[in-house]
């Protein structure tokens, strides 16, 4: 005998989880599994391309901002330096992550999930500090032509980075390698305060830009490595 139709769907078992999802849940663990074919692999590799790039850059970048910001005594330019330190971080665990038997493994997955989201939380204290000490003991900072170029520069750089990163963290369902793209655009909207800030204080004189920026700075990776630490958690 039939039973008879109540107009409501069961649940389904759906992706690696073993959850009961219901028709439409947008929860991680809920999505199908994605296929391991030669495209996968082949944007695994573009992946690892794309973060010993990154790597170089980053390296570079961290080391002129830091001496512009030592030179011109800009917490912004300083946070910036330090974030170039902590997105070399990221690009280093992705590395990781997709080197020799890591690069099947759901393990090294999720451990790279979690040591990026980590590096977004060793940037904030530093930089709210200096920024709070900054602003209450009313320190200007210096015209710093050579941070202005580098942030122009770190703004056409870092979003195409970071689009290309998050596309492949979408293809490879890669929570890990979609967070090191949102790191570098974090870095994108930082070089846009930070060329705000310094163009401000240079033409204007509005010195406390550059602190009051830095404390952005301190925010936001805050939120985005709270979001990057369980935004792809399996709520079953």
């Amino acid at each position: 005998m039939t039973a008879p139709a109540t107009g409501r769907q069961e649940p389904v078992v759906a992706g690696t989880g073993g959850c009961h999802c219901e028709p439409g849940c947008a929860d991680p663990c809920c999505r199908p599994p994605v296929e391991r074919d030669a495209a996968w692999h082949a944007a695994a590799r573009k992946a690892k391309l794309l973060s010993w790039l990154s790597l170089g850059y980053m390296a570079a970048e961290g080391a002129v901002a830091i001496t512009a910001a030592v030179l011109a005594g800009s917490v912004a330019l300083l946070g910036f330096g330090l974030d170039s330190v902590i997105e070399g971080l990221a690009s280093v665990i992705i590395v990781w992550r997709f080197s020799g038997t890591r690069t099947l493994s759901e393990t090294a997955e999720g451990r790279a999930r979690k040591a990026v989201a980590v590096t977004f939380f060793l940037l904030a204290p530093y930089i709210a500090y200096d920024a709070i000490s900054t602003l209450a003991q009313g320190e200007h900072p210096s015209t710093s032509r050579l941070g202005i170029a580098l942030s122009a520069v770190s703004l056409v750089v870092m979003p195409l980075l970071g689009r290309a990163k998050r596309r492949l963290g979408r293809i490879l369902d890669s929570g890990a390698t979609a967070g090191e793209g949102t790191q570098n655009l974090l870095c994108a909207y930082l070089a846009a305060a930070v060329l705000v800030g310094l163009l401000a204080n240079t033409l204007f004189g509005l010195w406390w830009l550059d602190p009051a920026v830095g404390l952005l700075v301190a925010g936001l990776a805050v939120r985005e490595g709270s979001e990057a630490w369980r935004g792809e958690e399996c709520a079953c």
